[in-house]
């Protein structure tokens, strides 16, 4: 690969400015992806279908951009993608239109500018499609961050063989407890005519190789049992999540590569999130993985501030630096309202997933200074040592911690 080439919106049918060598039955493309109405459902979907469609693409961070040449005002969200495929230009088209189609895109909505999915074929086979687009600033920002990543030399490879991405198993496992201070039974309360952890296992189920209830009370475990799901009785003993994974995992036995943390109190984490943890381990040298969500630009100062959302910070790596409650970066020379225009924020949500053996050794640390004091239990595993590697995800998680957040998450239920 040649590390060294720099990208400028006219390179992109260099291969190599990615580190990619594409074999002689795939061609190397580039696609964007855009919509102004129904985002984050369009954007769900739309990587959902492209993981299959195209197995292995890779996204950059998703944009926030003003629309150009349209009276509607509405902001786009746009995102960049790179991938390998042996389809032709016209396939891939007509796919691509038939995702659109699914997202709901009509042929009238071009007359009220309404756009729930545009998917937009930019370069194929070394061959520019769209040279117009390539100038655009957020199009040439998502190909330097794509090539950061792609290119960036892998830290103390491994002498052992690593498996390839379609070999690894992954095994999901729901935390679920029936005490809780603020809501009791959390996870057999009902939920559209279904218990919440019914429909957190049914929406996992089918991404991941097995997956398993980890419980501590006999109700739970008859209740998943009765939909048919699998469970496991784990200790009353277990001080996080991350414990009570480790002993389920011990127990189901298997030979898993990964271990998914799934919190048991989030009906709605979507399939596109699993996808987006699981690619994260295509690098040999991921331990652990979580995700993020930028915030919006137009978000209000106080969805920054808020202590109950934590940040991260990543390197162009795309490991994390640090996660906290505070705002970080804090930016010296901006006034505090406008921080969100100057500088991509990103959300913490609360999905992990472990190499198995890296979740044996994060059982027996020790609390750590920076955990105390954030009540972060991630920065235990930073301030020891292990690295991070941080998924992006456009999709809001919905999680249900009180009798409130059931009767909000009703709501949503009932408009999808």
């Amino acid at each position: 690969m040649n590390s060294s080439t720099k990208f400028d919106g006219t390179n992109c049918i260099d291969t190599h400015c990615f580190g990619v060598d594409c074999s002689d039955t795939h061609c190397f493309g580039v696609l964007c992806i855009g919509s102004n109405h129904q985002r984050e459902q369009s954007f769900e979907l739309a990587h959902q279908l492209l993981q299959v469609l195209l197995p292995g693409i890779r996204f950059a961070t998703c944009r926030e951009t003003e629309p150009l040449g349209l009276t509607n005002k509405a902001r786009f969200w746009n995102q960049v993608g790179v991938f390998e495929s042996n389809r032709s230009v016209n396939e891939l088209r007509a796919l691509f239109k038939e995702i659109e189609r699914k997202a709901g895109r009509l042929p009238e909505d071009k007359k009220q500018e309404k756009i729930c999915l545009d998917i937009d074929l930019l370069c194929y086979n070394r061959n520019v499609l769209k040279p117009e687009e390539l100038k655009r600033d957020y199009i040439v920002e998502s190909f330097k961050e794509l090539q950061a990543a792609l290119t960036a030399p892998q830290e103390e490879p491994s002498t052992e063989p690593q498996k390839q991405k379609q070999d690894m198993k992954f095994l999901g496992i729901i935390p679920a407890r029936y005490a809780s201070t603020r809501f009791p039974a959390k996870p057999l309360a009902m939920l559209g005519g279904k218990t919440v952890i019914q429909r957190v296992y049914e929406q996992v189920a089918s991404v991941l190789n097995d997956v398993y209830v980890a419980t501590d009370d006999e109700r739970i475990e008859t209740a998943v049992k009765a939909f048919g799901g699998k469970v496991v009785m784990t200790s009353v003993a277990h001080q996080s999540g991350t414990d009570r994974c480790y002993e389920a995992c011990c127990k189901v036995g298997g030979d898993f590569d990964v271990v998914v943390n799934i919190q048991g109190d989030e009906p709605f984490v979507a399939s596109s999130q699993l996808l987006s943890l699981k690619a994260c381990f295509d690098d040999p040298c991921t331990q652990i993985a979580t995700l993020a969500k930028p915030f919006a630009a137009n978000d209000a100062f106080a969805t920054l501030e808020n202590v109950n959302s934590p940040k991260v910070v990543m390197n162009q790596k795309g490991n994390a630096l640090y996660f906290s409650r505070s705002i970080i970066p804090y930016q010296r020379n901006a006034d505090k309202q406008e921080w969100l225009q100057h500088h991509t924020y990103y959300k913490h949500i609360g999905l992990y997933a472990y190499r198995t053996e890296v979740l044996r050794e994060l059982t027996s640390l020790p609390q750590s200074p920076l955990e105390l004091a954030e009540s972060l239990e991630q920065l235990r595993w930073l301030e020891n040592g292990y690295t991070i590697k941080v998924g992006l995800s456009t999709i809001e998680t919905i999680g249900i911690d009180t009798p409130e957040d059931l009767a909000l998450a009703e709501r949503f239920l009932n408009t999808r």
